[in-house]
């Protein structure tokens, strides 16, 4: 599966549903809005790329960018425009916007596909290491150099045990780790560590991390998963 999470908005059924096949036959995974005001009614963040069509009821694509650009947890998004408005002045207003690249309609859907890989393909090389040394679940990230994680945006206590475990569970999502397998990877360097103590670990990891805590599930008789 392509970890890159794809929003399309348009408000023409149809061609959204067009690109959400193909770009799904990609193996991207890709959600849609029919309108501006829908797209905002979701968890903007969590998407690695938005293809906008600028042409919208109330809200226009133009609008909608603006907004995500004023927004810190949203504003490096990557941003397709997807528009039949194609003069030079919109293809410049675009770009003032933040755009990353803007495609004319009628598109084939080749274009499309060729253009939104050179977009996330500009955004991993600008990113550099940082696209590698991040683990992340939703809006829930760990930053595995400077050995940080975030919550919606907010940076979160962890202590260096909690750290290990949170990142052996993201790194192997809905694969179950008895507590002895635990306690060989994360208390390597300890002589004496009782069952309790992951225990405990777990709980505190759990009310941590919010709403997510939930998805660490104890399957009885085994051990620990983070299920998705």
């Amino acid at each position: 599966m392509n970890p890159y999470k794809i929003l399309v908005v348009d408000d023409e059924e149809d061609l959204c549903e067009i690109l959400q096949f193909n770009l799904e036959t990609e193996g991207y995974q890709v959600d849609v809005a029919y309108s501006a005001e829908e797209a905002l009614t979701k968890d903007i963040s969590q998407y690695n790329l938005l293809l906008l069509d600028v042409m919208m009821g109330e809200m226009s694509g133009f609008k909608m960018a603006r907004l995500l650009k004023d927004n810190p947890k949203t504003k490096n998004i990557p941003v397709i425009f997807l528009t039949a408005k194609d003069t030079e002045n919109d293809r410049i207003t675009g770009f003032n916007i933040g755009a990353d690249d803007y495609i004319s309609k009628p598109f084939s859907i080749r274009e499309v596909l060729a253009r939104v890989k050179a977009v996330l393909r500009r955004m991993e090389t600008s990113t550099g290491q940082a696209s590698v040394n991040e683990l992340r679940h939703e809006n829930l990230v760990m930053n595995l150099n400077n050995k940080k994680v975030t919550l919606d945006g907010s940076e979160i206590s962890f202590t260096k045990k909690e750290f290990e475990i949170l990142k052996l569970l993201l790194e192997n999502k809905n694969r179950v780790f008895t507590r002895e397998e635990i306690l060989s990877r994360v208390w390597s360097d300890e002589v004496i560590v009782l069952d309790r103590t992951i225990d405990v670990n777990i709980t505190r990891l759990r009310k941590k991390i919010g709403k997510y805590g939930k998805q660490i599930i104890t399957r009885l008789g085994y051990g620990y998963c983070f299920e998705e």
